[in-house]
């Protein structure tokens, strides 16, 4: 059995919650910006000291609307400066908070209320609360339904004036390390969400020890950031509690279609986002620079990228022609996709699915170095990570301090350490189910190199197994399919079938340039470009590449593009943007059958 442990490298403090973090940050620099929050056209700072100032007022307020130590509140929003503010109130109140997906159906909402216990829910908008509304006659422990947009921050902060600073700091000193800190239900791409309990050490430790790893990315002097990946996921809410014991100025932009001009005017210097991002800052540089006829230009300058940065990794010479060729495609190419992201990004924290060695390089020639992690909401978020000084394109780093990651006989992925959750709400028997002689089973498969860098290898459960006993992992075709500018998602199917075959969606959002650029009608709807030669053909050229990278057992012959998208509103994506194959294979069963209803495959399809 293959295992890599290290030990911290911060000394624990089991008596330490999350408050501690924002009181020594206070202690330490009071007038350091921690906040910027949009103001016109620019950004307006909130000082470390300003913000604790806020958080108590807002905690104040909960206590005068009766919430007790202990008690549980659901909070449903989007990614906002106020987003975290409500977090460190509720934990200065010695509240516990049970975040919701923004985009959480009535019966989801319903769900994750009553299956917590919460008395009180905070939502942002009018959809938020109506969505609530819905199913509010079946959550009768439900005391308060405080709606942001008709004021409840200020009114609650109104409430609390009269409350005295002894009793928050009271409360805020009642949780240790090992009580619970959140209640955070996992995104359900396999079954109905289960609660996971991380304590206050989880994010305590690992916030420490992350910190001290990752120093090059969040403490130089300047680190900042724009979140825009939901914070009711652990990924983006570990990194606002990060962010504030490593001081650094955090943004936020909630729409995703304004990120661009939010980043050339905050200029953050480093970023969390998943790989579908990249993707799209790639696939829009590349149409963009096809509408311009300078498509060759834009590929070349790609190409000289990803090999620069190879040879460069790999301590090969660099021979002239390609310094002079990359020399030349900084100016022409990579200074002004950097410009796009601000200017000033140095890193890039990837999560969530594997961002593929192409993108990994490109971005890394760009001076922009994407440090891929791995780790799941009962990891709090990371488990390995790779670092400023320590990295492997196309792994997800070493572990981290404080963390021990073996592999099973099997390859799966096997947790524990400081950032390894307590348990499953209400729910013993997936706790027990979940653990291994202390281990956290994953149900991830992976592989260690020499160095003890991970790369993850597929999900145990996705394992698709052929009539003919071949085993194929979904993610090693998926992922070059899904790099393609037009694809949206893609599923691969054939558990028990005779051959490997596709489920395919389009982008609506790269589509239309993409058909322009190729002399089509930019605003043809998705079930007429479904059935399109040329788009057809692009497709197919996305599964020749995915092929090439496996054996003719394993490659795909078949495929079918359908006229529809999956997301999360249609309930085939989680908030983190992964699919949800059981959801799909279910939905989408007859265009399965229809895929293996003449027994031949194409002719068309290479075969790797």
């Amino acid at each position: 059995m293959v295992q890599f442990e290290v030990p911290v490298i911060v000394t624990p403090a089991p008596q330490d919650n999350i408050t501690v973090l924002l009181e020594q940050r206070v202690e330490k620099t009071p007038n350091l910006a921690l906040f910027s929050v949009p103001d016109g056209t620019g950004w307006r700072d909130i000082t470390a000291s300003e913000f604790r100032t806020a958080v108590i007022a807002l905690a104040k307020g909960f206590v005068a609307a009766g919430i007790q130590p202990g008690e549980k509140v659901g909070f449903l929003a989007r990614t906002t400066y106020e987003w975290t503010l409500v977090d460190f109130a509720l934990f200065y109140a010695g509240a516990v908070m049970v975040p919701i997906y923004e985009t959480s159906s009535p019966a989801q909402i319903q769900w994750i209320l009553e299956d917590s216990g919460a008395i009180s829910l905070l939502v942002e908008t009018p959809e938020h609360f109506a969505r609530f509304d819905e199913v509010r006659g079946d959550l009768p422990l439900i005391r308060d339904a405080w709606q942001m947009h008709l004021g409840a921050i200020a009114q609650l902060t109104a409430q609390g004036v009269d409350v005295p600073d002894a009793e928050i700091e009271r409360r805020r000193g009642i949780a240790k390390g090992e009580d619970i800190a959140t209640l955070i239900y996992t995104s359900g791409s396999t079954g109905r969400p289960k609660g996971c309990v991380l304590t206050h050490s989880n994010f305590v430790e690992l916030s420490r020890n992350a910190a001290k790893s990752l120093d090059d990315v969040v403490s130089i002097p300047g680190a900042s950031t724009v979140l825009f990946i939901t914070t009711a996921h652990v990924f983006a809410r570990f990194i606002s509690i990060l962010d504030i014991h490593a001081g650094v100025r955090t943004g936020h932009q909630p729409d995703t279609k304004q990120l661009l001009p939010a980043l050339g005017s905050f200029k953050p210097t480093f970023l969390l986002a998943v790989p579908r991002v990249f993707e799209k800052v790639y696939n829009s540089a590349e149409q963009k620079a096809e509408a311009g006829g300078k498509g060759k230009i834009f590929r070349a300058a790609a190409a000289t990228a990803i090999e620069h940065s190879r040879r460069r990794e790999e301590g090969e010479k660099i021979p002239l022609g390609m310094k002079i060729k990359f020399a030349l495609f900084d100016k022409l190419v990579y200074a002004k996709l950097r410009e796009a992201m601000g200017g000033n990004v140095q890193y890039a924290i990837s999560g969530s699915a594997p961002l593929g060695a192409r993108l990994g390089h490109f971005f890394h020639s760009l001076g922009i170095v994407i440090l891929e992690g791995y780790g799941l909401t009962e990891t709090t978020a990371p488990a390995t990570v790779n670092t400023a000084r320590k990295s492997k394109i196309g792994t997800v780093g070493p572990v981290l301090p404080g963390v021990g990651i073996r592999l099973a006989d099997d390859g799966e992925i096997e947790v524990r350490g400081i950032d390894v959750f307590k348990e499953y709400w209400n729910n013993p028997e997936a706790t027990e189910a979940a653990f291994r002689d202390g281990w956290f089973r994953t149900g991830d498969l992976g592989s260690f190199d020499e160095d003890g860098f991970l790369t993850i290898t597929g999900r145990k459960k996705e394992i698709i197994v052929t009539a003919g006993g071949k085993n194929v992992s979904p993610a090693a075709l998926e992922d070059p399919i899904r790099a393609n500018p037009i694809v949206g998602q893609v599923v691969v199917v054939g558990d028990q079938k005779p051959f490997i075959g596709a489920l395919v969606t389009l982008d609506p959002e790269m589509l239309p340039s993409w058909l322009a650029n190729n002399g089509l009608p930019a605003d043809m709807p998705l079930a007429e470009a479904a059935e399109n030669d040329a788009v057809r053909a692009e497709v197919q050229r996305a599964i020749d590449t995915a092929n090439a990278r496996v054996s003719r057992a394993e490659s795909i012959r078949k495929f079918t593009i359908l006229p529809t998208e999956w997301t999360e509103a249609s309930g085939h994506l989680t908030p983190k943007m992964s699919i949800k194959r059981n959801v799909i294979m279910k939905d989408f069963a007859p265009q399965v059958t229809e895929l293996y209803e003449q027994t031949t495959a194409t002719t068309t399809v290479p075969l790797g």
